[in-house]
């Protein structure tokens, strides 16, 4: 078993925050964006300011 250290981390694309890979993720850790479910949501309920 690794370190919590040791495995990979990215940055939430919503919040900034770096978030470490979890093992329900080992599939499409590529594709994954978002560190949780708020921020997943919060994202899509955002609209541009323009």
């Amino acid at each position: 078993m690794k370190k919590k250290t040791e495995l990979p981390q990215k940055p939430c694309a919503s919040c900034g925050r770096p978030f470490t890979w979890r093992r329900k993720w080992a599939r499409d850790w590529e594709q994954v964006r978002y560190c949780s479910d708020r921020c997943r949501n919060a994202k899509r309920t955002a609209t541009p300011s323009d």
